[in-house]
């Protein structure tokens, strides 16, 4: 470190060695085997072999001033080697197979485990010394005797000594109760939280065997025991707070950027109880910290068309950086929570708080959120692009690109996708307010996305789609105002990520009106408003030829000043007679063959005579 003093975190270590190498999932045999490995690499860094072959060659004794950080970190590796030992032969005892040598298994996994407890007593040892030497922070101290404490207090508990094994773990919880509260990171805040809800349930189990009231309260029965015993337990208890809390007054705010922000669901807090967690989450609100574009998705900006080009390429980009640290988050809270379920362990949290089930579902919402706003943002930035005709504006010459519409129809339907998983999370379901608020937002994204579908549609003159989508629009359109009826005045998360108010409803019921109307002018304008697209087979409508019994209509006339008249042909009719210089010629008789009877006619046909 800077001040000259080591850098030694046990707690921090043990975790963070736990978790890579097996223990996350109870594989108490590889995380074992890593233990071994990274102990006989440290013995040959730090020079502390016996020599090679038979020559035995006796280890120098170490002094306060020669101890690095190589030294505590083999004492501490040896400790964990010893335990995870002990854990795999106690699974092994349990086994039905070794129910005949069970009792072998358990006798040598006290052994192993009384074997770890020496080692952490040594590291409690060496960091003492080098604390009174001021080579060592009071933090890294506290977290020594805490995992010293953890330790010893288990195998107590194994052994079945519940008393003594309740007063060291309720020492230890109080131990970390205080590194929690004056922590300088949330990642140091997380890692005392994680190690203390651990330790929660095994003082609770003791407090049982001994036949405590109320057994369940472990805050209680931690101010009880520790108040009376710290002093004993852990020497010079008192001094070495008050120096804790005044390293860490003195470190002020030089780590707040490395402070994770209160995450906060409907008016209550968020836990986020593990190291891992507070990692990933204080990169997303790093990644948030520069979204600079407005979070409802409407079309946005008057400036000019560069200017706001540029906006809306740095805001896309800025999302897709919260996208990507939140999929980081999502991802390790689910390896927690699928640890959980795969391990089989209830979540160690204190009773009424939110485990990481929840967490995990709540990331999830806000990364769906945010992908969301995502797409809003690239549908703003494509309608600003082109002049829409949904908003009623008069016809221009100018023409929309055929690719406008379909990208925003893509986009909106990624949208109702998003929302749709929204709607099936198990936080959203225990709302019952926020499932109608995202009901809505449903039905309003799926009126957008028929009301631009029909201007596909449109575009490629196929009207009657056009107008049955339309139709179709209308029912979303009131299912959505029934929805946002029931929810006046209330406040949902939904609000701030996807903001729809009436207003929004009655701007797009306007445009739908104006959208209809021009879809029927259009139609009307290309083949009178008939299925058949092809103008060429127009027939005039029915009520025309109603209308021909009273009123004298130039249909013709009309289509001419529409510009639809077909085209007329003019043939040049060749010089002749008239009509009325034609000679009537006399019609061409038919012959009269003479009549032959007889039988000389009859046989005339069988000798050829005709």
């Amino acid at each position: 470190m800077s001040d000259g003093k080591l850098a030694f975190q046990a707690l921090q270590l043990a975790n963070e060695q736990r978790n890579a190498y097996g223990l996350r999932y109870n594989d108490f045999a590889r995380y074992r085997k890593h233990c071994g490995n990274r102990t006989h690499r440290l013995r040959s860094t730090l020079k502390m072999t016996h020599g090679k072959g038979k020559e035995f060659k006796k280890l120098p004794s170490l002094t306060t001033d020669s101890i690095k950080e190589g030294h505590l970190q083999f004492l501490l590796f040896e400790a964990e080697r010893a335990w995870a030992h002990s854990q795999d032969l106690v699974g092994q005892s349990l086994l039905p197979a070794n129910e005949g040598h069970a009792g072998t298994l358990r006798h040598s996994a006290t052994g192993r485990f009384r074997r770890a407890v020496h080692w952490s007593t040594q590291l409690l040892s060496r960091c003492q010394s080098l604390y009174a030497s001021s080579r060592l922070r009071a933090s890294s101290l506290i977290q020594a005797t805490v995992y010293t404490l953890v330790l010893n207090g288990r195998f107590l508990r194994y052994r079945e000594d519940f008393e003594d094994a309740l007063i060291q773990l309720s020492v230890a919880r109080s131990l970390l109760d205080e590194l929690a509260e004056r922590a300088e990171t949330s990642r140091d805040q997380a890692l005392a939280t994680l190690f203390a809800d651990e330790i929660g349930p095994e003082i609770r189990y003791c407090a049982h065997e001994l036949g405590r009231e109320k057994a369940y309260d472990v805050d209680a029965i931690v101010r009880d025991l520790a108040g009376r015993h710290q002093g004993d337990i852990v020497e010079g208890y008192d001094k070495l707070v008050k120096t804790f809390r005044e390293e860490r007054a003195g470190a002020g705010g030089a780590h707040d950027k490395k402070r994770l922000e209160m995450l906060v669901w409907e008016g209550q807090p968020v836990p986020v109880r593990n190291p891992e967690l507070v990692d990933v989450l204080l990169k997303v609100q790093e990644a948030e910290g520069k979204i600079s574009v407005p979070r409802h998705g409407g079309d946005t900006g008057n400036g000019k068309g560069k200017k706001k080009g540029l906006v809306s390429k740095k805001g896309v980009a800025a999302y897709d950086g919260v996208l990507l640290a939140l999929s980081d988050a999502e991802e390790v809270a689910r390896k927690l929570m699928e640890a959980q379920q795969n391990t089989g362990t209830l979540s160690a949290a204190a009773g009424g708080t939110r485990d990481i089930q929840f967490v995990h579902a709540y990331t999830v919402y806000q990364l769906l959120s945010r992908r969301i706003q995502r797409d809003l943002v690239l549908v703003s930035t494509l309608l600003s692009s082109q002049t829409p005709r949904v908003q009623g504006a008069p016809k221009t010459k100018e023409k929309i690109d055929a690719r406008l519409y379909p990208a925003v129809v893509k986009l909106l339907e990624t949208v109702v996708q998003s929302l749709t998983q929204m709607r099936n999370l198990s936080i959203v379901d225990e709302s019952p307010d926020l499932a109608s608020a995202i009901d809505a937002r449903v039905t309003y994204t799926r009126a957008r996305r028929c009301l631009f579908l029909a201007q596909c549609y449109a575009t490629t003159k196929k009207y009657g789609e056009a107008m049955a989508l339309i139709q179709h629009t209308t029912l979303h359109v009131r299912e959505t105002r029934s929805v946002l009826g029931s929810l006046a005045g209330l406040s949902t998360p939904a609000d701030t990520s996807y903001p729809v108010g009436t207003a929004l409803v009655d701007e797009l019921d306007s445009a739908l009106s104006a959208a209809a109307v021009e879809t029927k002018n259009e139609w009307f304008a290309y083949n009178g408003g008939t299925l058949d697209g092809d103008t060429k087979t127009y027939k005039k409508p029915l009520f025309f030829d109603i209308g021909f019994n009273y009123v004298q209509l130039d249909m013709d006339r009309l289509l001419e000043r529409a510009g639809k008249a077909p085209a007329k042909e003019e043939r040049e009719v060749p010089p002749g007679k008239s009509r009325l210089e034609e000679v009537m010629r006399p019609e061409t008789p038919e012959s009269a063959a003479p009549a032959k009877g007889g039988l000389s006619s009859l046989l005339g046909g069988w000798w050829g005579r005709t």
